[in-house]
């Protein structure tokens, strides 16, 4: 649909007219998931709003799902953001995941690939321990491991391959200049 800035209103109103028509001839109901959604602007954030609902708040014609870190909260307080921070119905705050919860979802993730014992124990607790919490930094690390044991055709990931993969790159001595190189 074609939207033109220098009529905003009457685009919002041809979009919202539409979408409406789309609702009432369709029994299924978009979610628009919004990822970062604390960099978001806030003018992009407060026409979300508008686009959400329909008469007052009486009609929803959009469910977002706004996801971002602990800078979501704090912008959501803003003056002019105030009105959509109040219309969110559903808030869901997580906080950094346990050893042992890093350590139920590998188990679980190995078990559900059909090799429950393809990491050894003392390298499950090794990725539990520098995943800092976060459960895309275990899958990812646990991922690398396991692309370069596909490689080297091993048939068990452990520490020792740990080291290999996550050890800091060998920085090169520095270079002696001789007498002759210092003089050029």
């Amino acid at each position: 649909m074609p939207l033109r800035p220098h009529n905003r209103w009457g685009g919002f109103k041809s979009l919202r007219s539409r979408w409406l028509s789309h609702l009432q001839t369709t029994r299924s109901r978009a979610v628009l998931l919004v990822d970062e959604a604390q960099e978001m602007s806030p003018a992009a954030l407060c026409e979300l709003r508008l686009m959400a609902s329909a008469h007052f708040d009486s009609q929803p014609l959009l469910c977002v799902v706004l996801a971002g870190d602990a800078r979501l909260p704090d912008k959501l307080r803003r003056e002019e953001l105030i009105p959509l921070g109040s219309r969110i119905r559903t808030r869901l705050i997580t906080e950094h995941a346990s050893r042992d919860e890093l350590l139920a979802t590998l188990n679980h993730l190995l078990a559900g690939a059909g090799n429950a014992s393809l990491m050894s124990e003392p390298l499950r607790q090794t990725l539990c321990d520098h995943a800092a919490g976060n459960y895309r930094i275990l899958t990812t690390m646990a991922a690398e491991m396991l692309a370069v044991a596909s490689r080297r055709e091993l048939p068990q990931l452990d520490e020792k391959l740990y080291l290999e993969v996550f050890a800091p790159p060998k920085t090169p001595a520095p270079r002696r200049t001789t007498s002759r190189q210092s003089a050029a």
